[in-house]
């Protein structure tokens, strides 16, 4: 048990420290930038530590866990009762009530609880945290505890892997006039991440969560629409309901929540566009749209998001020009958009993105050429833009992409000869596909030290005559002339004629 942290410390990202790791963030760590990627597991650690952590603020005249004013202090009885039925709902661990009769004193050793004193000198129950050891475990016929917000201080609740057994839902009492639950005024965040029997829709009521900062309610089974009523919660700044079986479209008051620095949809069945009020988040750092089905094409107004460094919108039906504005975003480093019919020509002003690691476009049925401004991305890492219908040669400045180590340009119609040295094809190794480009070939002279990159040697080291038997002398398209057919993971190709 402790008490709640001093968030003051935290600086200005301070509210993301309540947000905990999402379906996604599992999915794709991997892209995410190492600081965000370390602001997501922060709150985690924070969390399972919270028992070894009593009375750990020192600053000022703050109370210490040895303060003799904590020791003759204890908890208001009608909160301390309520807490008891909670866990007595909750979990079977021990006998909470005979085994820590006064829960919030100092020397308490009951787990997954932080607690604050107030200004009527009593202690009151701020966080509760179950599922993540070393916090208290759910037991199987657990459900939702809806007397949870009758603690008039709780300022954050957690359920990890809780709810395995009975079915339960979000339940929030309705608001009255007169009196709403206390916990509707304190409670700051609200997650719930990975509880396989947590299913139900979300409450069009959920508004009345007045300060809520944090809500995560990822990887349930959450199904109906995201209801309107959420871009009422203007205190939001990190919203995540990904992989859950959400219907519907995108709420079109999105752009209310001005605070938002995360918003996290994925892996859902949403359907609809891509709302332009999206555009007035002006604080978004990460954007997860990605696995839906949303469809239309994406809205110039996402120029608007200046402070975007994460952007994936996989997996859904969007098609047509990307936005006029996107070179605007320059703090972009990881834009992930692979299969979406898209069947328009890459653009140029993607290569004025300064900070981009990652460039996912695969499966998308772009065309043209790969635009030369690619060679301009610095700190590229990763650019992935297989299976298109690319044409053309590969650009010879992307051999001067030092921080590049995964490339993948196999199954389009490039042609020409590969203008990458020695150096370079021993750096990326196996991480380099350009296989299912009948029109390219390498250098004779190169040595591939047994790498494979599906690519055949030119025939004489670089002349015209080199080229492969597909290839015209022109270096233009192969004679192999295909139709492709987009479909939602994989393009077909039929009708080859040699």
């Amino acid at each position: 048990m402790r008490i709640q942290p001093n968030t003051e410390r935290l600086g200005p990202f301070r509210h993301l420290r309540l947000s905990f790791p999402s379906p996604i963030t599992m999915s794709h760590a991997k892209f995410l930038p190492s600081y965000l990627l370390l602001l997501t597991l922060l709150p985690l650690l924070f969390s399972s530590l919270a028992c070894f952590s009593a009375f750990s603020n020192t600053k000022g005249n703050e109370p210490r866990a040895n303060d003799p004013v904590l020791e003759s202090i204890t908890m208001d009885p009608v909160e301390r009762d309520t807490l008891f039925r909670v866990m007595k709902n909750m979990s079977s661990d021990r006998d909470w009530r005979s085994s820590n009769p006064d829960p919030c004193k100092p020397d308490s050793s009951w787990p997954g609880i932080e607690c604050k004193p107030g200004l009527d000198n009593l202690l009151h129950v701020t966080r509760l945290d179950f599922g993540a050891a070393p916090n208290p475990t759910c037991k199987e016929s657990a459900t939702f505890p809806s007397e949870i917000f009758e603690l008039p201080y709780l300022a954050s609740i957690f359920f990890l892997d809780c709810f395995k057994g009975v079915e339960t839902s979000l339940s929030l009492p309705p608001p009255t006039r007169k009196a709403p639950p206390p916990a509707y005024a304190s409670l700051q965040q609200l997650s719930l991440i990975s509880n396989p029997s947590f299913v139900g829709a979300i409450p069009s009521h959920i508004f009345s969560l007045t300060s809520l900062r944090v809500l995560t309610l990822s990887q349930n089974r959450l199904h109906g629409t995201i209801p309107d009523s959420i871009s009422e919660l203007n205190s939001l700044v990190h919203l995540d309901l990904s992989y859950n079986s959400l219907t519907g479209s995108i709420p079109s008051q999105i752009g209310r929540l001005k605070d938002l620095v995360g918003l996290d949809l994925s892996y859902n069945s949403l359907t609809g566009s891509i709302p332009p009020s999206i555009g007035q988040l002006r604080l978004l750092q990460k954007l997860d749209l990605s696995s839906n089905s949303i469809a239309g094409i994406v809205p110039d107004s996402l120029q608007n998001l200046r402070f975007l460094d994460f952007l994936a919108l996989s997996n859904n039906n969007l098609s047509g020009e990307f936005p006029k504005g996107i070179a605007k975003l320059q703090n972009l480093q990881y834009f992930i958009m692979d299969d979406n019919p898209m069947f328009v020509k890459l653009p140029w002003q993607l290569g004025r993105l300064a900070k981009l690691q990652e460039l996912r476009l695969s499966n998308s049925g772009y065309s043209g050429v790969i635009p030369g401004s690619f060679a301009w991305l610095r700190n590229l890492t990763t650019l992935s833009l297989e299976n298109n219908r690319l044409t053309g040669g590969i650009p010879a400045g992307l051999s001067e992409l030092g921080k590049l180590y995964h490339l993948n340009l196999s199954s389009n119609l490039l042609s020409g000869v590969v203008p990458f040295d020695a150096g370079f094809f021993k750096r990326l190794g196996s991480n380099m596909d350009l296989r299912e480009n009948s029109g390219l070939c390498i250098n004779g002279s190169q040595s591939l030290d047994g790498i494979n990159i599906g690519v055949d040697v030119c025939r004489d080291n670089g002349s015209d005559s080199s080229l492969p038997k597909s290839v015209d002398k022109s270096g233009g398209a192969p004679f192999q002339v295909c139709n492709f057919y987009f479909q939602r993971q994989i393009f077909v190709k039929s009708g080859c004629a040699y």
